[in-house]
């Protein structure tokens, strides 16, 4: 189902849901998936350009451009970190238990309290798989902040990552103790839904982008979060 959450003529955003892929697979031939880009692009009936991606997993705002020079100007923008995405990560409770002995780690005990904030910093390497980290990894910042307890006694996170790397939030919140709930991958027990690990996109901050009023775009889009 086609979610959208803001159109002009320059882009659109939506909200897309866990289980479904931003843009087509390598396999796209034999890949069954539903893909949000193909299904958007058929709606609309226009040629769309990614401007950035979401994980399989992961739901929230994913944004496309709707002509060649929007994309060229957004991509700018994202390359350049003058757009802010805010994400929500649910975990549970520190636990290392899921990282193998032989792997380094510091396996630091973090004290949490409401409101405090992180700045975490590695360099990460995208594997077949999964990313891990590598003296040939690329340089990865990650801004979190640790927001409480929900109801279901899941601690909740809000993440902002400065640079854009495959898995980053998911290996972030990883090496730290605190794989997403779901998230098998980066070694959750804890399940979630189908196809779906406990992290969303739910804001995009355009304040700081140059030509944003060219390009008529509010200086900040959201949704709902976890």
């Amino acid at each position: 189902m086609i979610q959208i959450i803001f159109q002009n003529d320059f882009f659109v955003i939506c909200d897309k849901e866990s289980g479904v892929l931003s843009t087509p697979s390598r396999f796209e031939d034999k890949d069954e998936r539903c893909c949000l880009g193909t299904e958007l692009q058929d709606f609309l009936k226009v040629q769309i350009y990614p401007v950035h991606r979401l994980d399989f997993e992961v739901s929230g705002l994913v944004m496309y451009a709707k002509t060649a020079q929007a994309h060229r100007v957004a991509n700018a923008w994202f390359e350049h970190k003058l757009v802010q995405k805010t994400y929500r990560a649910l975990t549970v409770a520190q636990d290392f238990a899921h990282i193998p002995a032989q792997i380094k780690n510091a396996r630091e005990k973090i004290d949490l309290e409401v409101g405090k904030k992180f700045e975490w910093k590695s360099r990460i390497l995208r594997g077949k798989k999964r990313s891990f980290e590598s003296p040939q990894g690329k340089d990865s910042i990650t801004l979190a902040e640790y927001l409480g307890v929900n109801s279901e006694g899941l601690l909740m996170w809000d993440l902002q990552p400065v640079t854009g790397r495959p898995h980053q939030l998911r290996y972030e919140l990883s090496r730290h103790g605190f794989p997403i709930v779901g998230d098998v991958l980066y070694g959750s027990k804890r399940p979630w839904k189908d196809n779906a690990i406990a992290l969303r996109s739910y804001a995009i901050n355009f304040s700081g982008a140059p030509e944003r009023a060219r390009f008529d775009l509010a200086s900040d889009v959201k949704v709902t979060s976890l």
